[in-house]
């Protein structure tokens, strides 16, 4: 494992860390809710909880030494779903990817200047159907 590429893609997520309140820019309504992300013990994996409108469950991000690249898992408690996901943090810039029999697409949002907000848009194929919505995230600790 090159363990200075693991901790250099692990430490770009440091931003996220704390509570972010989630909304719909567009008034919508269709995500709203609050996540956490945290350091687990270590600094290997970073954890977010998720209690949004439409979801809510836990995910696990750490290096793929595989693929050389951020992977998460996330796991969802009303559905029992079990998502993955690849995360990429350059710049300002976002980007969450989904790549799975079910579904396809990704996240780009951008964060502000001061990193207490990032926006941007999902969009993804599932079973054969575009989907998507815009989501803002408000840092609020």
């Amino acid at each position: 494992m090159n363990k200075e590429t693991r901790n250099i893609l692990l430490k770009s997520l440091d931003r996220l860390v704390g509570s972010w309140e989630t909304s719909d820019p567009s008034g919508a309504d269709a995500v709203k809710g609050q996540s956490t992300f945290e350091w687990m013990e270590g600094g290997n994996f970073l954890v977010q909880h998720i209690n949004l409108s439409e979801a809510k469950g836990i995910e696990i991000i750490g290096y793929d030494e595989k693929s050389n690249s951020l992977k998460s898992h996330y796991f969802e408690g009303s559905t029992g779903k079990h998502l993955e996901y690849t995360y990429q943090l350059e710049d300002d810039t976002l980007t969450v990817s989904i790549d799975m029999p079910t579904a396809k697409g990704q996240f780009i949002g951008k964060f502000n200047d001061d990193n207490s907000e990032y926006k941007g848009r999902w969009d993804w194929m599932q079973d054969g159907k575009k989907m998507g919505f815009e989501a803002k995230m408000n840092k609020i600790k």
